[in-house]
């Protein structure tokens, strides 16, 4: 059947190309197309002879593969269908596992699956003599795939779907492979000695009995060894085993050659099947050699997860695995395989026992031995209608589904029929399921009878007719992931685990086989750790204390557990002894089912997908899954000292503690006879249990004891103060810890109707404190505190506690407010500032002063007038950021002279929240507007404009200037404004007609401001749609206005940053205002920070250890320098599914899909450090790109999503042109959109010295994106979309963008770039290896307009990426400014944004080509016919000569621009024509210069309107600057004078064409 190869045939499907020699083909296009890739053999089939090919090429693109098959229709004469199914006329395809005759299905199941070859495999038809079609793959003949061919018929072969190319090779079976054991190639011929029928069962089908069967089954095998034919037997393909293996000494191992999802470590001996929560399949493991008779093959389970149904088979195969194509699953292999699967015999993929034994292997519980099996778990024997197929072979992953409990009253539910024959009692002791640590077994006797062990239990003989040379095959399926081969056979291992199982089934049982064979001791009843922990843990002090004694050199490993279960109500209680300040992340505690003894610890317990429940951080987590995202104290904040415990009560509801304070209920339904689990994880080093006697006292649901300390203050004593929150409270606050904690009950989504009150009225004097012990960063505002004579019996609360209008008394922010109503503002503290762990205290005296303490200090007389006599409670609103406060030990009696009436409010100085002095008002301002409280208060006093007002001094790096809307008149429209100013206030006061009306007119200076939603630079609209609309503001709204380091202007509503507004802001700037419309009155509410003096500075552990060598840093690098990259990043091996990491884990590829491409840094982002990444690959396939960002939890522990977007803890993401805090939006219109970024882009994070997260664009920084990121924190990219591969850049590899690309910006940079000793920039444009318009749909749009005007190409540079769009999206991706200066002397020109530029050729004969450099940049407004015209002139004026020749070339009198009469012609000494040029677009581009035209474009067929105009250099000197000649509304650019907006000039050769601009709308 060997023989040449053929050719392929010259007619193909319309996407084939065939190579020369008609060997190869390919299909073209495979990224967007998946069929049309038929290809025939040149020649019909000759009978016997096996055409094959061998797959070259497959793309991840498609789903289906290359089908294969013969046809009797003539190629010459064909007409191609787009696939091989749809072939007809007497054709025979295999698709798949699928055989088709003309498109119809005629087999399932046959051979192997065509989809899962790859490249490299061969595949062949073949026709023999009898009319039978066979399938050959890699060597091995499938069998009949059908019958009845014609003998005249043609090989076919679809490139279909992943296939894109094969090649036709010589067909050769395959023979023995090096090193192969006992391994016989087949012979070529010789199959009248198979048998032509095989049974596949052991039972008998003829009647006969089954010993007669099994003594000629027994027959036939041993005839078909001697004759060297294995695949008799169990219908083994050729190629398996020959004679018996030479006897080896070597131990059994796994075989190097495994599944493609199995990891094998420890010299072979484990297996571990990767991705287990991913994939349930391709798990399969041989013997590396063939098994003695009598030899005892034995695994241990060492992991199991609980997602998946089914789980480990175990058996033999003749198959020798070098010369094996693993299948998917063992079962699928349809000879030579006997395998136990649940608990019943499979042969060959067909049961051939059900009830093989009492053990189930495909229903594994994880649970702990000790505890009694539940019936649900039990898989029943006796089943009818069994939804299995006959054998029941594994189905595919589906969640466990468990059975009703079988036996209430005596039913049985379906799907049984009946009871079972031998009674419920044989259902009790139905198949036990093995857990994690058992042990399975084989062994082939010497009389060919096969036998499995479980824990060391013969189950009986499996079958009789096992072959003489088998492999042990175990194939992790399912919940199976990991095994190890057992060599040693220690039996009191799986008697330990026998007498757990019999203590299951019978207690009493169990318990007196244990007390007869002196096993075991009494259960002890001091709670200590047990002895088997983690891997870097280690346990002393008798058992009480456990620690990771090498706690600097890794995080995890430190899982600890229990001695004994815990009882109902008993608490477990462990104190931290040493943390270290290394790692992220802290203690983790909680409770399992696993019985420590036999559980296999895995690295951190959050890991564990089974009978877990575990507080970390601040949420909870069951099974590796966050059931509660808010749930109490944060235990990544305790520190050395503090105490955490877990109780599980009698009705199944786990509570932990902090400190001793309850933190609620945290899950339901936990079963009893949990372990206590302590997972020493990151900065927890050691930790200690609590007896009884050490247990800091619980609440008072738990016991009866004094209440516990605050978890702010684990060593501070119980107070005697009867204080409390009182039982009534709003709706969404929840009192815990005996009434001394209040908490805001879901956080993130409510910020309101949480008010607590306290329990009684305050005595005179008597101080109530509170610590904020929780805040969440979603909202704006925070806590309100003060009093309120209304008793809570008769409270109805409302949703704010400023809402209520009589008899109460709050301090919101920094407002004194009575009934509603604000009394006085800037108290001398700030509520809204406060953080977490603050205290807040509230006091009455005798004489109804009220007042406030801030962390013990007493702020002064917040109010006075409180009604004498009259009780009033302390009242809490716990609003906003705040979510959680306790009462602390300092409420009670304060100092008497506090009480007295003596006092007075001189006792009481008012303390700013910050050192500084307060922020004041210019006087200088607009003329409606007048100034109180020392210059702290500004009103308009009349209109509705004129009220621009300047801050008194400069405004400092990072310095918020910050006022609150003070006052509104409603019967105005618009309102307040805000920005910066480079206008010195001083001089507005001295300009000849002073300030305008509003500041959308302030234009003498540079001004950067921000009205409603839009960002104006001189009142020209920068951006649209930034942040909040300040017109939406109201009474008590804070605004603040920042300059970032970074040269941004930020802006502050209510405390929260909304991003950058503007870039490029001058150093020396002023705050300036405007009191618009609504907005009448505002008041400062910040301070100027001033330096303090070393004295005065509080002492810091880095000023106390730091030398004076420590203190020498490096020197800082200068403004515009870009940080360099840190040394030795690379991708993490953890990542999203469809990631393959290569060149070190530099590369990251997104394989598969559009998601599922999740790639996170290895190491931590060093702080002030750059690290870029550059896009390799797009795919135009998909839509949306990469998104990247920073995650502040360690990346080895995280369970990634298909998305980024899904990270919902401690992330931020940079994604299109916003950016998210877990989930949320926090900033739009950030940098350029990260889904236009073309291949090459190069794109950068960096954390600054203040915690602030900038973007870098090419190496440039795109301002601050988000602030307060932790440290350390870790870069996470997302390959989405059209992204499907990233690479680090290194030293190694340049960075674009590290160095200039514009080639006037080093080595040709001219004196008119320098102004004032100062360079300008220049404009900077794309490196030569980027191209930014590739992904530009604008772009795209103008090109196709371009394409209609017929322009030839000879006039555009041949580059195509020398076209620059100007786009919003593009030039914020190359970091372009809105002006540049350019010539001699330098002069403005404003870049074309909103236009496409194309590049002109200059003509090399003009002499102006060369010394156009140091010429103006200016622009021409023209019509559409005229392009042609001026590109064949070659320049703007008359006699000029064309871009291509230097021929002289007449004039255009209808050119637009020139000033002419209609018939006039240039002639020899007539007066030269005029040139109206411009330097911005926003002059020249006007409709009376550039005439709009309405286009239909050819690609979408939507109606469009474009214009043109010329990008132009011109000399200077020949030109005069005037006003506007063509009536313009309003200054058309503020970057320009009025006076000189248009050029004119009328010498000849004074201009040179540059670019072409287009416009489309």
């Amino acid at each position: 059947m060997s023989g040449p190869g053929g050719e392929l045939h010259p007619r193909t499907g319309k996407l084939v190309t065939l190579a020369p020699g008609g060997r190869t083909a390919a299909r073209s296009q495979p990224g967007q197309e998946f069929n049309h890739g038929l290809v025939l053999s040149r020649e019909p089939l000759r009978p016997g002879r096996v055409f094959a090919v061998r797959i070259d090429r497959k793309v991840n693109s498609w789903s289906g593969s290359i089908e294969i098959g013969v046809t009797a229709l003539d190629p010459d004469h064909l007409d191609f269908p787009s696939s091989a199914t749809g072939l007809k006329g007497g054709s025979w395809i295999v698709s798949g596992c699928s055989v088709l005759r003309d498109g119809r299905s005629i087999l399932e199941e046959y051979g192997q699956d065509l989809d899962q070859l790859g490249e490299g495999d061969r595949v062949g038809v073949q026709r023999t003599p009898a009319g039978e079609l066979h399938l050959w793959v890699n060597g091995q003949d499938c069998g009949v795939a059908a019958t009845g061919l014609p003998p005249r018929v043609w090989a076919v072969v679809d490139l279909y779907g992943k296939c894109t190319q094969v090649t036709v090779v010589p067909w050769e079976p395959d023979g023995p492979e090096e090193g192969a054991v006992g391994d016989q190639a087949l012979p070529p011929t010789r199959p009248q000695s198979r048998p032509d029928n095989f049974p596949t069962s052991l039972e008998s089908e003829n009647g006969s009995s089954g010993v007669e069967l099994s003594e000629a089954v027994s027959q036939a095998i041993l005839s078909a060894y001697n004759g060297s034919l294995l695949a008799v037997s169990l219908g083994s393909p050729p190629g398996g085993a020959g004679p018996p293996a030479p006897t080896s000494n070597d131990a059994l191992l796994f075989h190097e050659k495994c599944g493609s999802l199995i990891k094998l470590s420890n010299s072979h001996k484990t297996a571990e099947r990767r991705r287990p929560l991913d994939e349930f399949n391709n798990g399969v493991v041989m013997t590396n050699r063939p098994l003695r008779d009598n030899e005892m093959f034995e695994i241990r389970i060492d992991k199991l997860v609980d997602k998946w149904s089914g789980s480990i088979e175990i058996g033999v195969t003749t198959h020798n695995p070098n010369s094996l194509e693993y299948p998917a699953t063992m079962t699928n292999l349809r000879s030579g395989t006997i395998m136990m699967s649940g608990c019943g015999i499979l042969t060959n993929g067909k049961g051939t026992r059900r009830e093989y034994c009492e053990f189930s292997l495909d229903e594994l519980q994880v649970r702990g031995p000790s505890q009694p099996p539940k019936i649900v778990s039990l898989t029943p024997l006796c089943l009818v209608g069994n939804p299995r197929p006959p054998g029941f072979p594994p189905c595919g992953p589906s969640p466990v589904s468990r059975l009703p409990n079988l036996f209430q009253g005596g039913s049985f539910p379906a799907p049984f029929s009946s009871p079972c024959p031998r009674g419920p009692s044989h259902l009790l002791r139905s198949p036990l399921s093995p857990q994690e640590g058992d042990h399975i077994g084989l062994t082939r006797k010497s009389n060919n009878a096969l036998h499995f062990y479980i824990n060391g239990i013969d189950q009986g003989v499996a079958t009789t007719l096992t072959p003489l040379v088998v492999y042990g095959v175990v194939d992790l399926y399912g919940m199976a992931v990991k095994v190890t081969i057992v060599h040693n056979h220690n039996h009191s291992d799986r008697l330990r685990r026998n007498n757990a199982i019999m203590r299951a089934l019978s207690p009493d049982v169990g318990r007196r086989a244990l007390e007869a064979g002196g096993v075991g001791d009494p259960e002890p009843e001091r709670l200590l750790f047990h002895a088997n922990c983690g891997q870097k843990a280690a346990i002393i002090n008798e058992g009480r204390t456990a620690l990771r004694p090498h706690a600097t050199d890794d995080f995890n490993h430190g899982v600890v557990l229990s001695s004994r279960p815990l009882r109902n109500n008993e608490v477990f209680q462990v104190r931290i002894d040493k943390m270290v300040d290394k790692w992220a992340g802290s203690i983790e505690i909680g409770v399992t089912t696993h019985n420590p003894t036999y559980l296999q610890l895995p690295s951190t317990m959050t890991n564990l997908r089974s009978g877990t429940w575990m507080m970390t951080g601040n949420g909870v987590m069951h099974n590796g899954t966050t059931i509660l995202d808010e749930y109490g104290h944060n235990l990544d904040r305790l520190k050395a000292g503090d105490t955490v415990g877990v109780v599980r009560r009698e009705d199944g509801t786990l509570h932990f503690f902090v400190n001793g304070a309850a933190q609620g209920p945290a899950a339901w339904n936990v079963p009893p006879n949990v372990y206590a689990v302590v997972d020493l994880y990151g900065q927890a080093a050691q930790a200690t249990i609590l007896d009884e006697a050490d247990l800091l006292p619980l609440p008072e649901e738990l016991s009866e004891g004094n209440p516990a300390a605050s978890p702010s203050s684990p060593s501070s004593a119980a107070s005697a103060s009867d204080l409390r929150f009182h039982q009534r409270h709003g709706s969404n606050a929840l009192i815990t810890n005996g009434g001394r904690t209040a908490l805001r009950q879901n956080c993130r989504s409510e910020f309101n109707d949480a008010i607590v009150v306290s329990n009684r009225p305050l005595r005179d004097g008597e101080l109530f404190e509170i610590v904020i012990q929780k805040m969440v960063d979603r909202w704006s505002g925070s806590i309100e505190a003060g009093v309120t004579a209304i008793r809570p019996e008769d409270l109805e609360f409302p949703n704010t506690m400023t809402d209520i209008d009589y008899d109460t008394w709050m301090l919101s922010g920094t407002a004194i407010m009575q009934d509603g109503n604000t009394l006085r503002n800037n108290y001398g503290c700030d509520l809204d500032s406060l953080t977490t762990g603050s205290r807040i205290g509230m006091m009455h005296t005798a004489k109804g002063d009220l007042h406030y303490f801030i962390n013990g200090v007493d702020q002064g007389v917040a109010c006075s007038g409180l009604p004498p006599g009259k009780e009033v409670y302390a009242v809490v609103d716990l609003y906003g950021q705040c979510v959680q406060v306790s009462i602390t030990s300092a409420t009670g009696p304060m100092d008497n002279s506090l009480s007295t009436s003596n006092a007075t409010e001189k006792s009481f100085p008012l303390h700013s929240p910050v050192p500084g002095v307060a922020h004041r008002f210019h006087s200088s301002c607009g003329k409606n507007v007048g100034f109180q409280e020392d210059g702290c208060r500004a009103m308009r006093v009349a209109g509705y404009c004129h009220g621009i007002v300047f801050s008194m001094k400069e405004l400092k790096a990072d310095e918020v200037f910050e006022v609150k809307i003070e006052e509104l008149d409603e019967k105005w429209a618009g309102s307040f404004r805000v920005g910066l100013t480079t206008m010195l206030p001083s001089e507005a006061s001295h300009a000849a007609t002073g300030l305008p009306a509003s500041l959308l007119e302030l234009q003498a200076k540079v001004t950067w401001l921000v009205a409603g939603s839009e960002v104006r630079r001189n009142g020209l609209v920068q951006r649209q749609n930034y942040g909040c609309s300040l017109e939406r503001l109201g009474v008590g709204n804070r605004v603040g206005v920042k300059r970032c380091v970074d040269d941004s202007m930020h802006i502050l509503l209510n405390g929260e940053d909304m991003g950058p507004a503007a870039t490029g802001v001058a150093k020396n700037v002023y705050v300036v205002l405007d009191l618009y419309g609504r907005v009448t009155a505002v008041s400062i509410v910040s301070s100027t920070v001033l330096e303090e003096s070393d004295g005065t500075k509080p002492p810091s552990v880095a000023s106390e250890t730091c030398s004076e060598e420590e203190e020498e840093e490096e020197p800082t690098p200068c403004e515009h320098e870009v940080p360099g990259p840190p040394a030795a990043m690379e991708f993490l091996e953890n990542h999203g599914k469809n990631i393959l990491l290569s060149n070190g884990n530099l590369t990251a590829t997104r394989v598969a899909s559009y998601n599922q491409g999740i790639v996170v840094m290895a190491q931590p982002l060093p702080p002030g450090q750059l690290f870029q990444i550059q896009i390799d690959f797009l795919n135009p396939q998909w839509t949306s790109s990469l998104s990247l960002g920073v995650i502040g939890t360690s990346p080895e522990r995280v369970n990634f999503p298909a998305s980024a977007c899904s990270l919902k803890r401690s992330t931020w993401l940079l994604q299109r042109q916003s950016v998210f805090h877990n989930s949320l939006k926090i900033c739009e219109n950030y940098g350029p959109n990260l889904d236009t970024c073309p291949e090459g882009t190069i794109l950068g994070l960096l954390v600054d010295s203040s915690s602030c997260l900038h973007l870098y664009v090419n190496g440039m920084d795109q301002g601050v994106a988000a602030q307060d990121i932790p440290l350390p924190c870790y870069m996470v990219v997302d390959l989405y979309g059209q992204c499907e591969q990233v690479t680090i850049v290194t030293n190694d590899t340049p960075a674009l963008g590290g160095e200039s690309a514009d080639p006037r910006s080093q080595g040709d940079m001219e004196k008119a770039d320098m102004v004032d000793g100062v360079k300008e920039s220049v404009c900077w444009t794309p490196p030569l290896d980027v191209n930014t318009t590739k992904t530009c749909e604008y772009h795209a749009l103008c090109s196709r307009f371009k394409d209609l005007l017929l322009l030839p190409d000879e006039y555009f540079m041949e580059d195509p990426k020398l076209s620059l769009c100007y786009c919003e999206s593009c030039h914020k991706l190359r970091g372009d400014e809105a002006y540049y200066k350019r010539g001699e002397p330098p002069r403005d020109y404003a870049l074309p944004f909103g236009w496409c530029c194309f590049k002109l050729r200059v003509n090399p004969h003009l002499e102006v080509g060369s010394t156009c450099k140091k010429w103006h940049m200016a622009y021409h407004g023209t019509s559409i016919g005229a392009v042609r015209r001026m590109l064949d002139q070659g320049e703007l004026g008359a006699g000029s000569v064309s871009i291509l020749s230097c021929r002289p070339a007449k004039a255009d009198p209808q050119g637009g621009g020139y000033h002419e009469a209609e018939n006039s012609s240039p002639s020899r000494g007539a007066a030269p024509q005029c040139v109206v040029l411009s330097p911005t677009l926003r002059y020249a581009g006007m409709e009376a210069f550039a005439t709009k035209v309405q286009f239909r474009d050819p690609k979408s067929q939507r109606p469009h309107g474009a214009q043109v105009a010329f990008q132009v250099c011109v000399r200077p000197g020949s030109y005069k600057p005037g006003p506007a000649s063509a009536g313009a509304p309003e200054p058309p650019d503020p970057r320009f004078s009025p006076a000189e907006i248009e050029w004119v000039t009328k010498e000849k050769g004074a201009t040179v064409l540059y670019g072409l601009l287009v416009r489309v709308e």
